[in-house]
């Protein structure tokens, strides 16, 4: 496995809809490996492809609490339901955070490694994370919705609460 250069803002790609994927091959599978490790390594919770180069839809969530990281490969939300507003970054605006308000519950459906459809419902961070990185996808970006930019040492205070 390899750890990938993470596109920063304000590269082009990140404003870019990404193509879905069509061949689910070894070289997918690579690419899902690498994208894993990589987010690892930059200490991430997701990692959508357009952050490291690829305009393709795909994505992996793992936000630590279980062995089960989540690949998926064109996604989209089927439902959501309720409101959340929290503190969220993002590994192409390095030291930058802000307030934002997503749905509390999402239901998705995506593709696996092996181009097997899926779906998946998810609350609270994990859902909150899943939608952070369809967004990448759909060429969006957390900076457009947030509703107030805070400082680190104000995140640091909002995670002591």
């Amino acid at each position: 496995m390899a750890i990938l250069p993470i596109v920063l803002f304000p590269d082009k790609i990140l404003k870019q809809k990404c193509a879905k994927v069509t061949s689910f091959d070894k070289n997918l599978a690579k690419l899902l490996n690498n994208m894993h490790e990589t987010m690892l390594e930059a200490d991430g919770v997701g990692l959508a492809a357009p952050q490291i180069g690829v305009k393709k839809q795909i994505a992996v969530v793992d936000i630590g609490e279980d062995e089960n990281i989540i690949e998926m490969i064109n996604p989209e939300i089927l439902e959501s339901s309720g409101e959340q507003t929290d503190v969220e970054g993002c590994l192409s605006f390095p030291g930058v955070y802000g307030e934002v308000t997503r749905p509390y519950k999402v239901r998705i459906r995506a593709q696996d490694r092996k181009g097997g459809t899926f779906e998946l419902e998810s609350e609270d961070f994990l859902a909150r994370a899943i939608q952070h990185e369809i967004d990448h996808l759909n060429g969006v970006l957390f900076t457009s919705k947030v509703s107030k930019y805070l400082t680190e040492e104000e995140v640091e205070g909002y995670e002591d609460q």
